[in-house]
């Protein structure tokens, strides 16, 4: 399966997860999830869950923002640095900061929510 991050369901969902509608993202991106097969339709349900866990914060509902988020974790743990076009470590290593700040006590919706952004491979030496 091919991810297109520039157009499409995905694209959309990106653009509301970006502005903080989480809620919306989550509905353009399960609608891709509904079709995707194995390791991609699990990934997708990984990127969900992480909406919703930042729609429940927005909802002051920590303990199932915590939930969600060990749930997206631990679907992510697998996944190399980089799949379907997005930079998983870097959304595991946000997720794990957000996780932690709630796990102490620091409840407040974060004034970033973990980035969701395409992977960029690093330059060629010598390109």
């Amino acid at each position: 399966m091919d991810f297109d991050w520039q157009r499409g369901a995905l694209a959309e969902g990106l653009a509301c997860y970006r502005s903080g509608e989480f809620f919306l993202a989550h509905e353009h991106w399960e609608s891709v999830w509904l079709r995707a097969p194995g390791a991609e339709k699990t990934f997708l349900q990984a990127l969900i869950q992480t909406t919703v866990a930042f729609h429940h914060l927005q909802m002051s509902n920590t303990a199932g923002a915590a939930s969600l988020m060990q749930r997206a974790l631990r679907k992510l743990k697998p996944y190399p640095d980089a799949f379907g076009g997005i930079a998983v470590r870097a959304l595991r290593e946000d997720l794990e900061r957000c996780l932690l700040d709630l796990e102490q006590g620091r409840t407040a919706l974060p004034a970033m929510s973990p980035r969701i952004e395409p992977f960029c491979a690093p330059a060629e030496p010598g390109i």
